[in-house]
């Protein structure tokens, strides 16, 4: 029973990170009817906002103490950050050490203008152009973002600790009644968990509650008839689709600490991303959360040792044989709309 709990926990922590995407997915596809195969670079950029936010908290300045010597008996340089000489000690390094958690204050204007830049300045020339188009100018957008992160911050993956109260693991298995250190996990992967939650929570709060929400919801449904009453659905789905990058930007930001960011990390999350968003139904937002996490609780237990020794390989394809189990029986996916993917 242990192993299963643990199985599940994994599945949901992989799985928050394809529900997030998936979700930022559908946003787009349902407002704009564009399917952006550039949202996995969104994903990644999210990750280096973190990354660049922790380079430039501990950029350093140099100075000789002579009290101090190295190995050859001469004075020893020490490096400083320049945030713990304006703050000191204690105030310098806690915000040094919160870099990760810091970052999704900058990342979500940044995102929110990425977002907005891209629909403005290529996306919505393909609105009326084949899904085709759509994926070839998306697809090509994501290997230029990808090769000038790859330019600016080379190949490897760069390390991005998560606060130092959050890096160790805890008993999650006392909680539920089990003995000591049957179930270990780590906290900041059940962080990324809640945050996955709290976001996803507030999206559909957003579009349920609030009357720009409402508005774009109907335009979801009827854009001809929204645009007759005279609302401007256009500009809507514009900040709908800033709002779809910040989801996947958070996504990537909080992901930092669990995976070292690197220049492909978008590109190994776009394609099973996109396979969740099919098999929840395309354009259905609860359906792409459904299927985010029910892919992933299914990836870990197909990765488990027991699993693979009966089926070798299956946790590499286990997400696509669900996929076309569940398109070959219902082509509209789990939750998708009738007609959607049927013709």
């Amino acid at each position: 029973m242990d192993a299963i709990i643990l199985q599940i926990l994994n599945g949901l922590d992989k799985g928050s990170a394809y529900a997030l995407i998936a979700l930022g997915l559908t946003l787009i596809f349902g407002t704009l009817g564009v399917v952006n195969f550039a949202h996995g670079a969104i994903f990644m950029l999210g990750a280096f906002t973190a990354v660049t936010l922790d380079r430039l908290l501990n950029m350093s300045f140099v100075t000789i103490d002579p009290t101090r010597t190295n190995f050859l008996g001469q004075p020893l340089e020490v490096k400083t950050p320049y945030i713990v000489s304006w703050f000191g000690d204690s105030i310098g390094n806690g915000i040094i050490d919160w870099a990760v958690p810091l970052s999704i204050l900058f990342s979500i204007p940044i995102m929110l203008f990425i977002g907005y830049a891209m629909e403005r300045g290529i996306i919505k020339h393909f609105y009326h152009r084949p899904h085709a188009d759509q994926i070839l100018v998306t697809f090509g957008l994501a290997i230029v973002l990808q090769e000038i992160v790859k330019a600016f911050f080379g190949a490897n993956p760069i390390p991005t600790p998560a606060p130092a109260a959050f890096r160790g693991s805890f008993d999650f298995g006392v909680w539920l009644g089990f003995p000591a250190n049957a179930i270990i996990y780590p906290y900041w992967r059940m962080i990324y968990f809640l945050f996955s939650a709290i976001v996803i929570s507030g999206v559909f709060a957003f579009l349920r509650f609030t009357t720009f929400g409402m508005v774009v919801r109907a335009g979801m449904a009827d854009r001809e008839t929204v645009g007759l009453l005279g609302i401007d659905i256009d500009k809507r789905f514009t900040i709908m689709f800033g709002i779809a990058a910040a989801v996947a930007g958070l996504a990537g930001v909080m992901y930092a600490p669990i995976n070292s960011p690197n220049y492909h990390m978008g590109m190994d999350f776009l394609v099973l991303s996109f396979v969740v968003v099919v098999v929840g139904g395309m354009g259905s937002l609860p359906g792409a959360v459904l299927a985010g996490f029910l892919l992933g609780v299914l990836e870990s237990f197909a990765s488990m040792n027991e699993i693979k020794s009966i089926l070798p390989g299956i946790d590499q394809i286990i997400i696509y044989l669900i996929a076309i189990i569940i398109l070959l029986t219902r082509p509209r996916g789990l939750m998708g709309r009738k007609g959607v993917m049927e013709d």
